[in-house]
């Protein structure tokens, strides 16, 4: 059987992920997830969504490219590198980024990874679930 041809709209995302000066719009079509991110200027990674990550650095692989606005990625190893309009790019973990336009950063990101873990809050665990159960937390 041949596979089954489809199309959803980012305009009607399957999830909407929202964060200070940030949305994440995420579609599924079976295995291929697409992820909309739009951040607002002044949006950082290290100042809006460390808090959701718990992590110093991203730890998300990031592939897609630039629609709108400016976005500076700083590695953790130090290199850096400044994303535009119509720019593709692959960002491994590791990494800060932010907002360097005056108006909003829109980047349509193809990693499954982006789409199932960035700005994600974590559901707590079925230990945490048992000790809460327990009045052990």
């Amino acid at each position: 059987m041949a596979e089954e041809l489809r199309r959803k709209s980012l305009d009607s995302p399957d999830e909407t992920r929202t964060f200070d000066q940030g949305m994440a719009q995420v579609v599924s079509l079976g295995d291929f997830k697409v992820t909309r991110h739009t951040f607002q200027p002044g949006w950082k990674w290290s100042e809006h969504v460390k808090p959701i990550a718990k992590t110093d650095s991203c730890q998300v692989k990031h592939m897609g490219y630039v629609v709108s606005g400016r976005l500076k990625v700083l590695m953790d190893d130090g290199f850096q590198e400044v994303f535009g309009p119509g720019d593709a790019y692959v960002i491994p973990s590791g990494h800060d980024g932010w907002v360097v336009s005056d108006t909003p950063c829109v980047v349509v990101d193809v990693s499954a990874e982006a789409a199932e873990k960035f700005a994600k809050e974590e559901a707590p665990g079925l230990i945490d679930k048992a000790k809460d159960k327990l009045g052990r937390g």
